[in-house]
């Protein structure tokens, strides 16, 4: 019985390791890509030689895109826009989630189930009464539209809070209202700081969902100046041509952002999803 436990344990780690290859595989495709000519992306067969290290210019590419395509105009935008969304998210998606988790009140289970019902409705349906409200509001060319509704609508993030929530014992609370605490002081006090681990994971989640946000920018931003990193990444590519070493160096800054919030958030996260938090 031991030997078949570890023969088990030794092929799902080994094909864990073979979908961990074949998932990095694009991303090191497109970070070689970064540091290579034009004419060395189509190259066959194809070459993982990143040919402007060997010639001596290894940065060039970054360069261009740095400062002669306004990436970090578009890098200062996606970082305001998506770090303003996601610090909203934590704040109404903790608020209803303690809501939800601790409190009684009437029609709370109706109200919860219409809320995760929003999950099942694409984003297409409504952004077209969306488009007429931001335009009657005034917000074109503006952060507004990207930032309030990811900011007011986090049915995600309201299941995540909720749960974790209800998970916490009844104890913390109940000594808080002994020492006079209210139900404000108890949610910011006792609540969050346990919930340290959930609030990680949802910014993260909200971070990576608002920072590849195309569809919204698109609709709403004109302005160059305003520009997000995905609506950045749209001008190498035009009806006619595709500049696909600038394509992939603008992908690569895209990406690090990215890996860089999940791995100081990492910890918190493993946390949570391995339910090492308290339970009640």
């Amino acid at each position: 019985m031991r030997d078949s436990g570890r023969i088990v344990r030794v092929a799902l780690y080994a094909a864990l390791i073979v979908y961990g290859i074949i998932a990095f595989i694009p991303f090191l495709w497109m970070l070689v890509n970064s540091f290579q000519s034009e004419g060395d992306t189509f190259r066959l067969p194809p070459s993982f030689v990143p040919t402007l290290i060997v010639d001596g210019t290894p940065f060039s590419n970054y360069v261009t895109v740095w400062n002669e395509r306004n990436f970090l105009r578009y890098f200062i935008n996606s970082t305001f826009v998506a770090t303003m969304a996601s610090i909203g998210q934590l704040f109404t998606c903790s608020l209803a989630g303690y809501a939800f988790g601790r409190l009684e009140f009437p029609g709370r289970r109706l109200i919860f189930v219409a809320i995760l019902g929003t999950m099942f409705v694409p984003v297409e349906v409504t952004i077209i009464p969306e488009f007429l409200l931001m335009r009657g509001l005034g917000w074109l060319d503006t952060y507004l539209p990207l930032i309030v509704p990811s900011f007011l609508v986090g049915t995600l993030g309201t299941l995540l809070m909720t749960e974790t929530f209800r998970s916490m014992p009844k104890e913390l609370e109940e000594a808080a209202i002994v020492d006079g605490a209210g139900l404000f002081r108890i949610y910011y006090s006792v609540m969050l700081p346990n919930a340290k681990p959930a609030l990680a994971a949802l910014f993260v989640i909200a971070f990576i969902t608002n920072w590849d946000e195309l569809l919204r920018p698109v609709l709403y931003i004109t302005d160059p100046d305003l520009r997000t990193l995905p609506q950045g990444l749209m001008t190498f590519v035009s009806q006619y041509e595709a500049s696909w070493k600038l394509l992939m160096t603008g992908a690569v800054i895209s990406t690090l952002p990215l890996i860089l919030v999940y791995l100081s958030a990492q910890r918190h996260i493993v946390q949570n999803f391995m339910g090492s938090g308290i339970k009640g």
